[in-house]
């Protein structure tokens, strides 16, 4: 009765201080803390658990991965990407269409968040197929969705986050697998781009001058380098997470002082402070999320939602299901951040007693929490999309329904065919 009675205590006054609208990291601190005084646990094992979830070796990929993703976003890689992608497919029919999702892949390999990515190419890419006369939830559309490549594409810092949640899983096998699903993600995402673009009867995109080829490219590719530096050094075993995260900032730096001269002092101050910001939150949430686990693993939480989960079905691909369904019901109330730290621990154990390989399961649980993104009430990508394109939530849920469809038919492939995501990390990754 104890364990019961201490579990209500963590979920409730979780799930009420949620609803209350307190920051997420402060309601698990808070509810781990209700839950850790009933059960007689002293408060200082509760902070020695926070204080254990942030050390960690491979947390210092953490914060140089977000210092060189704020570094790119300012520093005009998005336009240089944007213009690279136009080179390669803007003339097809609906080319501003696929720019726009090529942008993003090649951008989300480099800050590997989506709201960065919807950010940054949104801001340049949905004026401008506005002018060119696209309709604008299409542009949002196309945008928002995109965008969500970041979460599968290297370095993805959500990615990191899984990793040290579930026990030290293998970053380059992650990295990996999230290739290939990344990729795919994209390349469908086009299609149904360019197929709603030949029904809407969209331009082609502007030809680019033959004499601004040569430039367009190489810029283009130095865009892309540190994506490569992160990929190719870590799959190859030349660096570590963290040397590779390290190399990416110096690299950045480089490239967008002394290169493109796109960053001054005054901005690369503006760039660390926003990076603090951002890192202070992470930093916060990892820590209380780690006290928060601790005691879900102590109350045995995780049994209990095995034995709810086979009391409703033992076959494999319903327990993969339901499990699915699961997150894509939080995805809708929850940020993806705190969501990957909370029910990971729940999730995982279940989904390796049914034979998923936790590599796998984390490239499921980046695409699923990566479609909450886009589903309100919480979905930050689409909040992003909706201001930038000047549209009601309403309208832009509308225009990405289906790349929705799409996305959750690339979740269900990534769900129940294992080589999608596992044949990469075999292949590379000893």
């Amino acid at each position: 009765m104890t364990l019961t009675t201490a579990t209500v205590i963590l979920l409730g006054s979780f799930l009420i201080l949620f609803l209350l609208h307190v920051p997420i990291a402060l309601s698990l601190t808070i509810s781990s803390i209700l839950t850790g005084l009933y059960l007689g646990i002293p408060l200082e094992v509760i902070g020695q658990r926070m204080l254990n979830g942030l050390n960690s070796f491979a947390m210092m990929a953490i914060p140089l991965f977000i210092f060189a993703g704020e570094i790119m976003g300012e520093g005009g890689l998005s336009s240089r990407l944007v213009r690279f992608s136009n080179l390669l497919v803007g003339r097809l029919r609906g080319g501003l269409a696929i720019v726009n999702i090529l942008s993003t892949m090649f951008f989300g390999g480099i800050t590997g968040s989506a709201v960065a990515d919807a950010s940054a190419i949104g801001s340049i890419m949905i004026p401008m197929m506005r002018m060119r006369g696209y309709d604008k939830d299409f542009a949002v559309g196309v945008t928002t969705t995109g965008a969500i490549q970041g979460v599968l594409l290297p370095p993805s810092h959500n990615i990191i986050l899984y990793s040290l949640v579930a026990g030290g899983v293998s970053i380059p096998a992650l990295f990996a697998a999230g290739l290939v699903p990344g990729i795919s993600l994209g390349i469908v995402l086009m299609i149904c781009s360019y197929i709603i673009a030949i029904r809407r009867r969209y331009p082609r995109g502007e030809k680019i001058p033959r004499e601004e080829w040569m430039r367009v490219v190489i810029e283009g590719l130095l865009s892309l380098t540190p994506a490569l530096i992160i990929v190719i050094g870590i799959l190859a075993g030349v660096f570590t997470a963290n040397e590779s995260a390290a190399i990416a900032v110096v690299y950045a730096l480089l490239l967008v002082t002394l290169g493109f001269r796109e960053v001054n002092a005054k901005k690369l101050h503006q760039i660390l402070i926003s990076t603090f910001r951002r890192l202070s939150v992470v930093l916060f949430l990892i820590a209380s999320s780690s006290a928060f686990a601790w005691l879900l693993s102590y109350l045995h939480v995780p049994e209990l939602v095995l034995g709810f989960i086979t009391s409703l079905t033992t076959s494999r691909v319903g327990v993969f299901l339901l499990i699915n369904l699961i997150l894509l019901f939080l995805g809708m109330i929850m940020d993806m951040a705190p969501l990957i730290l909370i029910t990971t621990p729940i999730l995982l154990p279940v989904a390796v007693k049914y034979g998923m390989d936790p590599v796998q399961f984390g490239v499921m649980l980046m695409l699923n929490l990566g479609i909450g993104l886009l589903t309100p009430p919480v979905g930050s990508a689409i909040y992003v999309g909706c201001s930038l394109g000047e549209l009601t939530l309403e309208e832009a849920f509308k225009a990405i329904l289906p790349f929705l469809a799409v996305m959750v038919c690339m979740l269900m492939l990534i769900t129940f065919i294992p080589g999608i995501s596992m044949s990469l990390p075999k292949m590379l990754v000893h």
